[in-house]
């Protein structure tokens, strides 16, 4: 029996299903706090160990957070969808014991292409980081299996 699901539960599906193998995003200690079509939301703490030799957020982090964002944007409509691109503007410093969060969301998709950007914001509101990524879907082929749709 197929149960189709809405675009809210796919897009459920779809965060339960690829953070279960994200071994990366879970090693930085990131945790995706909300989920809807076209858009994710991402935390993370900035640990001591990822200080630059300034004692600040090393911009490497700020960006695997943002494109975390992204990817799991651009993957909840359940297709197999990768980066092809990014660019990434650092607007302030994060610090240690910070909490980050970016914001992603789908700014075009078509075809097999889109266009989304992420604010990355601490937890004061202050903006640290805007970042652009584009997509590529990979049509016919599932991010997680087993979703009714």
């Amino acid at each position: 029996m197929t149960t189709q699901l809405t675009p809210q539960q796919l897009a459920e599906h779809v965060r339960e299903g690829m953070y279960a193998n994200d071994r990366a995003s879970k090693s930085l200690g990131m945790r995706v706090t909300a989920i809807a079509p076209g858009r994710a939301t991402v935390t993370m703490t900035v640990r001591q160990d990822m200080l630059n030799g300034h004692a600040t957020c090393h911009g490497g982090f700020i960006t695997a957070l943002a494109d975390s964002a992204f990817a799991f944007a651009c993957n909840t409509g359940n297709e197999l969808t990768v980066a092809s691109g990014l660019s990434i503007d650092f607007l302030a410093p994060g610090r240690e014991g910070d909490l980050l969060t970016a914001e992603a969301h789908e700014v075009q998709a078509a075809g097999r292409t889109g266009v989304y950007d992420a604010a990355v914001h601490n937890q004061r509101g202050e903006l640290i980081a805007v970042f652009r990524g584009r997509s590529y879907r990979m049509k016919g082929k599932p991010a997680v299996p087993s979703a009714a749709g």
